[in-house]
């Protein structure tokens, strides 16, 4: 989405929420906010435990695709993709490491 702004280009972002697997704790959100704030066009994340969102303002589609792959890279998938034992044991890991550094 772009909008011109007296010939400046002017970039809007959108705001994207996904649903995730493994997500159980402060742990895990505080890895998920972490990791995610530290991609490039991601701002503004936010993670709700109680029904394992993670909302945030991206860019462009590409930069939705690449908080997925970080997602599914650290252990929590978007619900309907493969969460298999390694994707849980590396949630377990991500987790640990998030309730270390509060």
């Amino acid at each position: 989405m772009v909008d011109t702004l007296l010939g400046v280009l002017k970039i809007k972002n959108m705001t994207s929420s996904l649903i995730v697997q493994n997500l159980k704790c402060g742990g895990c959100a505080n890895t998920i906010t972490t990791k995610i704030s530290a991609l490039e066009n991601i701002s503004n994340v936010t993670v709700d435990i109680e029904t394992s969102t993670v909302t945030f303002e991206a860019v462009s589609e590409e930069n939705i695709v690449q908080v997925k792959t970080k997602l599914a890279t650290i252990g929590y998938p978007e619900v309907g993709d493969s969460n298999s034992v390694v994707s849980k044991a590396k949630s377990f890991v991500s987790c640990a490491t998030g309730k270390m550094s509060n």
